[in-house]
């Protein structure tokens, strides 16, 4: 048996387990990192950068339909086609780009790669099962960033017409029936994209509402524009299983059972962190839940064991274990870093986008602070109507004693692009007269995020 010896191991190379050993091996730590999938892990390979890559493409078509109809913009083409499995090839060179550039930022960095599965044997070695054999490394530092995987509903296991997101993600043709099992970011993400690729799209949601981590007036643009689009939401609904034939999905709804034709099921209930596989048991590493507990640090129980990412709990998103690999880092190389982000962004690439952080109105409420919110509208917004698109809202939450903004929450066409701003004013503590005095660019939708503040000075100029 090979053996080797570093002073840090990360078990992972998804987002969080990457950067970390990058910023590693930057601070001069001899770092080895290790997984058995491709670099990258969920986010570039199966997860975030191929969802985005449908969805342009999503939208891209259904311009080009609406192009070839009556439009107020007065312009005609014929009607479009896809050739779907084109489209996955497009999206596979942008995976191939972004995964073969982080192994050239590691290489760059001096980390070590070693593709394989990870087992700890103790608090200080792995063994790593490679296509070559065991090897074992022993180290002063490991951090786990083993990532999560989508949850599977008994009634419907995976397989055949039932998928994963990352099925979901690699079709070579449009669907002619999608169902969509699960009305959270995930499932409206790719089920949204699918319809506007020409699919028949029903979404089934156990709960009240879609995305209801989400409060009620961010998601309504989104329900509206999926109506608009044609695809059937049904909420309080259970997915039952299949019919005896396999080809339709029994839902429940009170005491009716519906059958609705589905050529491919999209089950997309959540996810679970990845604790089988890597010798959780061999640590006996102290639980939050479901997930790993750390501290401010990123520390396990367990001396000299950090845990980053999904497996540390939620939100499960790839910037926060960006931001965890980077401070991890940094305290193995000897770094006075807490973890002490006033705000994480949660990014909802649906239609129209939602981003939101900090607190909302209702959740100010809930602790007891006096808040002030305000809310600008795109329909008062010249560049919302110049695209075409004015639905949504920017919304401000400031502290009333002194304009302290506590949270930010938006819905419209491209918000995402916003999120840094509002992040950035939240990390350093602005107040609603530093956001107003903000000269912002005319004309953008940026200008919301001001006029927004104005109204809560009062003093509102554009509407």
């Amino acid at each position: 048996m090979e053996e080797i010896d570093c002073e840090l191991l990360v078990i992972g190379a998804g987002p969080g387990g990457y950067v970390c050993a990058i910023r590693a091996g930057q601070l001069g730590l001899d770092t080895i990192i290790v997984d058995a999938a491709q670099l990258g892990g969920t986010c570039l390979n199966i997860g975030c950068i191929p969802s985005k890559a449908l969805i342009h493409a999503g939208n891209a078509f259904h311009n080009a339909m609406t192009f070839s109809a009556g439009n107020p913009l007065g312009i005609t083409s014929g009607p479009p086609s896809i050739d779907l499995a084109a489209t996955m090839t497009w999206k596979d060179g942008i995976v191939t780009r972004l995964t073969s550039g982080v192994g050239g930022l590691l290489k760059k960095a001096k980390v070590r790669h070693v593709t394989g599965r990870a087992r700890f044997v103790d608090g200080k070695t792995v063994d790593v099962e490679t296509a070559d054999g065991v090897r074992r490394i022993r180290a002063a530092h490991v951090v786990i960033a083993t990532g999560s995987e989508p949850v599977e509903l008994p009634q419907l296991p995976f397989g055949g017409k039932v998928l994963s997101s990352t099925e979901a993600l690699s079709l070579t043709a449009v669907p002619e029936t999608l169902v969509v099992v699960g009305g959270g970011y995930i499932g409206l993400e790719i089920g949204t994209a699918y319809r506007k690729l020409g699919a028949q799209v029903t979404v089934v949601e156990l709960g009240g509402r879609i995305l209801p981590q989400y409060d009620a007036a961010l998601t309504k643009p989104v329900s509206d524009r999926l109506a608009r689009l044609g695809v059937e939401v049904l909420t309080g609904a259970s997915a039952e299983g299949l019919s005896r034939d396999g080809e339709t999905l029994l839902v429940r709804i009170g005491e009716d059972i519906r059958e609705i034709d589905a050529e491919k099921i999209l089950v997309t209930v959540g996810r679970n962190p990845v604790m089988a596989g890597w010798g959780l048991s061999e640590l006996g590493l102290e639980m939050d839940g479901r997930f790993l507990r750390i501290d401010d640090r990123c520390r396990t129980s367990m001396r000299e064991v950090y845990a980053i990412g999904d497996v540390t709990g939620e939100p499960m998103l790839a910037h926060r274990a960006m931001a965890q690999g980077v401070l991890v880092a940094e305290v193995i190389a000897g770094g006075k870093r807490r973890w002490d982000h006033g705000a994480i962004p949660a990014v909802c690439f649906v239609d129209p986008e939602i981003v939101s952080l900090g607190l909302s109105p209702a959740e100010a409420e809930g602790r007891g602070i006096a808040v002030d919110v305000a809310m600008f509208p795109f329909v008062a917004s010249g560049r919302a109507m110049t695209e075409g698109d004015d639905s949504g809202f920017v919304r401000i939450v400031c502290r009333r004693s002194d304009g302290l903004v506590l949270g930010i929450q938006a819905v419209g066409n491209n918000i995402s692009e916003l999120s840094a701003a509002f992040s950035l004013a939240m990390e350093m503590g602005a107040t609603a007269e530093d956001v107003a005095a903000t000269i912002h660019a005319h004309p953008t939708r940026g200008e919301s995020f001001q006029e927004a503040a104005l109204r809560i000075l009062g003093r509102g100029l554009h509407v």
